[in-house]
């Protein structure tokens, strides 16, 4: 079994597909699914696609995007609305100074609730971070020193420095199908260096469709084809990257019941 921890099912991609989506998962071995929050206002269409599902959960949080938008969402709220049955994560939150489509204070800002509404919560915060990598490092290390809290550099494109850095904060670090990509020489030497007990897999739906299927609508399904090329980089076999990725999902996502996965493989 796989689990795509990462997806957004949400997205209007999906709309008029969503259960051949889900089917298409399960026909392809993936066990659970986390469907991702982007804006906290919009977490009830999120818990309401979440409900329709018994293997599919969801998060909350405000993307660094939007991370302006949401500044009056106090940690307090986040931990009342982490209490739902369905979520099982915070975030996604982070730093992305590529778009820069949020003020970088505002993100920081937005990052360090998300920090502290997952070390009260004990739920595992999915980070969103591109072109931040010092920022990141430094703002988690921070954190860490007022206490630990669960935590996922989630579709890492980073440097090898960020990623040990996170590792040695007791991190775990997540690949896309970007480390399909020919291109991503540097990407699959990192994920070389990542214990096989601190690596997910997710596929970041609708985007970032691994080869054989990129540039096109990407789907939970397609997790299979990172899980192989990450299982050729470490030099395991799939079933070996499936059971291991598998174990530290659940290991992390405590709140995740394996009764879903079984559920869904009925």
């Amino acid at each position: 079994m796989l689990v795509d921890h990462h997806c957004h099912l949400d997205f209007p991609q999906f709309a008029k597909d969503r259960d051949g989506v889900i089917a298409r998962a399960a026909r392809a071995g993936v066990g659970v699914i986390v469907t991702i929050s982007t804006r906290i206002r919009q977490l009830p269409d999120l818990i309401a696609i979440a409900e329709q599902y018994p293997n599919v959960f969801c998060s909350v949080g405000t993307h660094p995007h939007y991370a302006h938008e949401e500044l009056d969402v106090s940690v307090e709220e986040i931990v009342r609305l982490a209490e739902h049955p369905k979520v099982v994560a915070i975030g996604e939150s982070g730093l992305d100074y590529f778009y820069k489509r949020s003020p970088p204070e505002a993100q920081a800002e937005g990052f360090r609730r998300h920090i502290a509404a997952a070390r009260i919560t004990g739920l595992p915060l999915e980070i969103h971070t591109r072109q931040a990598d010092e920022d990141t490092a430094r703002i988690l290390e921070e954190e860490h020193a007022k206490g630990p809290f669960p935590a996922i550099l989630h579709c890492f494109t980073g440097g090898r420095d960020l990623a040990m850095r996170a590792l040695a904060l007791g991190l775990t670090i997540s690949f896309t199908g970007v480390v399909t990509f020919r291109k991503s020489e540097e990407l699959r030497a990192i994920a070389a260096e990542v214990p096989l007990d601190r690596l997910l897999v997710e596929t970041d739906a609708p985007f970032l469709a691994p080869e054989p299927y990129r540039g096109k609508l990407n789907e939970p399904a397609y997790v299979v084809h990172t899980a192989e090329a990450l299982a050729r980089i470490k030099g395991v076999t799939p079933q070996e990257l499936a059971k291991a990725t598998t174990e530290n999902f659940f290991r992390l996502f405590k709140k995740v019941p394996r009764a879903a996965s079984a559920a869904n493989a009925a």
